[in-house]
């Protein structure tokens, strides 16, 4: 007999309604689907979203509203605007959220292994000893102890603590 893993609540997810073209345009073009969209924080030049598809709880990334694939082609001031918040939001993980460390990552291009390969994005991971196990290598299954909406909740709330305008 074969072990089956069972989770319901994912079905909300599963079936939830797919965006056409690309998902980060899409976002970036609509402000007020931000909490539907699980946006953390947007200003002129960029947003914050929670990561779908989470490698652990809180992680979330960095994207620039102009759809570029090319990092080399993004103007200075975004890209600096972007290492300000990737700063802010490092300080944000380990001090509010509890993270021993943090991730930060960008895969530029398919070929370098990023999901959404037309429209760059800053990955941001929050990391704990211990965090990996047997199930996400063998398994190709990830676990995760907390429920998205409510680390979504968590994160809304540091963001504002922690993300301000200057």
């Amino acid at each position: 007999m074969k072990d089956i893993l069972y989770a319901p609540w994912r079905s909300d997810y599963v079936k939830r309604e797919k965006i056409q073209g690309c998902v980060f345009c899409h976002i970036s073009s609509h402000p007020d689907e931000d909490a539907k969209q699980h946006v953390l924080y947007r200003d002129d030049k960029c947003f914050i979203v929670m990561n779908l598809y989470p490698y652990t709880p809180g992680h979330f990334m960095i994207i620039p509203h102009q759809h570029t694939d090319a990092l080399e082609e993004l103007p200075e001031d975004v890209w600096l605007h972007m290492s300000a918040l990737a700063h802010k939001c490092v300080k944000m993980l380990k001090e509010g959220f509890g993270a021993q460390g943090v991730n930060l990552g960008m895969n530029l291009g398919k070929i370098a292994g990023a999901g959404i390969a037309e429209h760059i994005h800053l990955h941001l991971v929050p990391r704990w000893l211990g965090d990996t196990n047997f199930i996400t290598s063998i398994g190709e299954t990830r676990v995760y102890s907390s429920d998205f909406e409510k680390i979504y909740q968590k994160m809304l709330e540091l963001t504002q603590k922690y993300i301000k305008e200057d």
